[in-house]
């Protein structure tokens, strides 16, 4: 099976192995469909509460907000209300700041999803960069999922499934993105799903401790198994 709709070459093994892990991580999970958000701005919320927690803390977070959850109400609330709004999600101090100045950065396009789009992904990422409380992840998540630019997302899952199958893509997070889109196919699809199903078999199968190696479905290309 080729999800991925490409015809890859045998003399290219990384790009092979990168395209197999994909097509049997697909067939266990099939497409996720990630963020799970119900507006772009929810995602971006969701982005920067979901640093250092679980998402079940953001969900909580996210659930105070009621059915008012938009980058408006965000800038007339002050940092105190901000705080007891987002406290399930941790780090809540912080958080009520970062989201504060993501929404004062998204302002600059007048709220508009539209007007962020007409701007280059590199400009983009540099300006998010730039703003308070978001690093690389954040930044790529946001990119990706709320703004639909084809830019891989690298987190603590895409670095455990590296090193233990070993995939040779560098240690860094910029060594392992520019890895994996030069192995892929440029697509918003396949780097919204491939970070989503790397999530959700790293939750489920190759864990942090106990990974579950028999029952992973990349159990026959991992060099690694139980380590």
């Amino acid at each position: 099976m080729n999800v991925l709709g490409v015809r890859y070459s045998y003399c290219n093994k990384s790009r092979n192995l990168v395209s197999l892990v994909y097509e049997k991580l697909y067939a266990q999970f099939g497409n996720l469909k990630w963020w799970p958000a119900k507006t772009p701005f929810e995602m971006m919320v969701g982005a920067v509460l979901v640093q250092n927690t679980a998402w079940r803390n953001v969900e909580k977070a996210i659930a105070n907000f009621g059915e008012d959850l938009t980058p408006q109400r965000i800038l007339l609330l002050t940092i105190d209300e901000l705080i007891e709004i987002i406290r399930p999600s941790g780090f809540f101090n912080q958080k009520a700041i970062y989201l504060k100045a993501l929404t004062v950065w998204f302002e600059g396009y007048g709220f508009s999803i539209e007007a962020v789009r007409l701007k280059p992904l590199e400009m983009l990422r540099k300006e998010l960069l730039a703003v308070k409380g978001i690093g690389k992840e954040t930044a790529d998540s946001i990119l990706l999922y709320a703004f639909i630019f084809p830019t891989f997302v690298v987190d603590a899952y895409t670095m455990r499934l590296c090193a233990r199958l070993p995939i040779n893509a560098g240690k860094s997070y910029d060594a392992v993105k520019e890895y994996f889109e030069a192995n892929l196919p440029v697509s918003v699809d396949v780097y919204n799903n491939y970070h989503a199903v790397i999530v959700e078999n790293a939750k489920k199968f190759c864990r942090k401790t106990k990974p579950l190696c028999v029952e992973c479905p990349l159990n026959n290309v991992c060099e690694r198994m139980g380590l």
